[in-house]
């Protein structure tokens, strides 16, 4: 049922944000050189690596590293805006079309982010397709604490349900925090 859940929002959802993701794309490309769009290879389901689409919202060039271990400045102007509207996270609609990602799950760590992936290892939660949004994020928890998002991961685990996705799922576009 969750994944044909995921199926049932993303296509609609994707077809809805394809303007704004196109503008953006444009807004991108405009303001810095490089591409407006960047897959980068991400953990995913049992820990098989994927390509994660994304909106560029860094200087192009800059190292792949988490998020938290990138200066502020590698961030552009338009990327400070996306990011914050959540913007850059939309063309992974297709990764959850493709069935690499779902809708609501642990966020897709990065290949060296050693002692989250094992975390999760030990908490039975790399068997969970990666999330474009999750309990994690919802609660404010980052991946530079790898124990509490690992954590926050295993909870969603024990509580997974289509109504708790669906409650993460609202909970995420109205911007309120998780229980």
């Amino acid at each position: 049922m969750k994944r044909l859940l995921d199926i049932a929002l993303a296509l609609p959802l994707g077809l809805i944000a394809l303007p704004v993701v196109l503008a953006a794309a444009l807004w991108v490309r405009r303001t810095s050189p490089g591409p407006a769009f960047f897959s980068q290879l991400r953990v995913g389901r049992n820990e098989r690596p994927f390509r994660c689409l994304k909106l560029r919202t860094m200087h192009h060039g800059t190292t792949s590293l988490p998020t938290h271990e990138v200066g502020a400045d590698a961030v552009t102007d338009a990327g400070r805006v996306l990011r914050r509207l959540k913007l850059d996270e939309l063309p992974q609609l297709w990764n959850v079309l493709v069935g690499e990602m779902s809708l609501v799950g642990p966020r897709p760590c990065l290949p060296i982010q050693h002692e989250l992936i094992a975390l999760r290892r030990a908490f039975g939660v790399t068997g969970l397709r990666p999330g474009i949004t999750g309990l994690a994020q919802l609660r404010g928890i980052d991946m530079s604490d790898p124990g509490k998002c690992a954590g926050a991961d295993a909870e969603y685990l024990r509580a997974r349900s289509l109504r708790t996705d669906l409650d993460i799922l609202l909970r995420t576009v109205s911007g309120g925090i998780a229980r």
